[in-house]
């Protein structure tokens, strides 16, 4: 965590110690065990359908770099990719590192893969400021803060769909990297599947908190979204303290704050916790798998050495 990463989190966890004073533990896990059971279901089944959508992300990024790969491939990295840098933060060192991992197996180029991560970092992006611009007037409360963010999205949003359209083709070099504009197309594309991205993670935390929270959905996602992109400007892991501490500071006044705490306690759980706990053995099983079939071709190896000697 950097320095500054390090004081937003404090400056979070001094935010939520006085949100949160009056209240003891036991009830905040009370108020987490209160969340009904159907709303825990739905809420894992969207917490599938978003990390499916987020492997969607490396689809789309293969494609902008012309390659193409196996379903499975650009699944099994997409999602491991998006499950570590969730929980570990820096999502361009941690899922960046698990994408190497398998992209270089897979004959991806090491500079490919740094345009696939910007890509992909352009993609969610598009869709959180969409997100934003849409849901704007339907926040609780219009800050400067957020007025500012408004016209920063605006400005983001123009600024790429106008290069996309006035410089489609184009390449222009970043070291010795050299990037594709996209086509408008490809950037409607991107903006759609970003905005996807955010809604069903916003749905997730959603179910989690609509018995306590009478707000509409539509809102309730706008709140998520500028908490999320708090947490990841902010640079600390999974973006803890910081999108906890934005949500409750966001949420109408008449939402009970512990209760609030106990949903956002269960969000951590089904949205970082249980695809770590998933995927993470699937990734396992798989590297277990390849180390087999190593094994077995170390065995047959001298033979081979063996006959080329005779």
């Amino acid at each position: 965590m950097s320095h500054i990463g390090l004081l937003f989190f404090l400056l979070a966890v001094g935010m939520l110690y006085w949100q949160l004073r009056s209240r003891s533990i036991s009830d905040i896990l009370d108020f987490m065990t209160d969340i009904p059971i159907v709303n825990i279901i739905c809420a894992l089944v969207l917490c599938v359908a978003e990390y499916l959508t987020l492997s969607c992300y490396d689809c789309l990024a293969l494609h902008y770099i012309g390659k193409k790969l196996r379903w499975w491939k650009w699944m099994l990295a997409g999602m491991m990719g998006f499950v570590i840098s969730n929980n570990a933060g820096n999502a361009a060192i941690s899922g960046g590192a698990i994408r190497y991992r398998l992209y270089t197996r897979w004959r991806i180029k090491a500079g490919d893969i740094v345009k696939m991560l910007t890509f992909s970092g352009f993609t969610y992006y598009l869709g959180a400021a969409a997100v934003v611009v849409a849901g704007y007037n339907l926040l609780p409360d219009e800050t400067v803060a957020m007025t500012v963010m408004l016209f920063g999205c605006c400005v983001f949003l123009a600024a790429y769909f106008g290069s996309c359209l006035f410089f489609q083709g184009k390449t222009f070099k970043i070291g010795q990297l050299a990037f594709r504009v996209p086509s408008l197309a490809t950037a409607i594309t991107q903006t759609a599947l970003g905005m996807t991205d955010s809604i069903l993670a916003g749905l997730v935390l959603y179910f989690l908190t609509m018995h306590i929270a009478p707000i509409s959905v539509v809102q309730f996602v706008a709140i998520f979204v500028v908490a999320q992109s708090a947490g990841i400007f902010a640079q600390v892991p999974g973006g803890i303290g910081v999108f906890e501490g934005v949500v409750m500071l966001v949420m109408p006044e008449s939402v009970d704050q512990a209760a609030l705490f106990g949903s956002l306690i269960a969000f951590r759980i089904v949205y970082y916790l249980v695809p770590l706990v998933s995927v993470g053995t699937t990734f396992f099983i798989y590297e277990g798998g390849l180390k087999s079939k190593m094994k077995k071709w170390k065995i047959f190896q001298p033979v081979g050495k063996i006959r080329k000697k005779r």
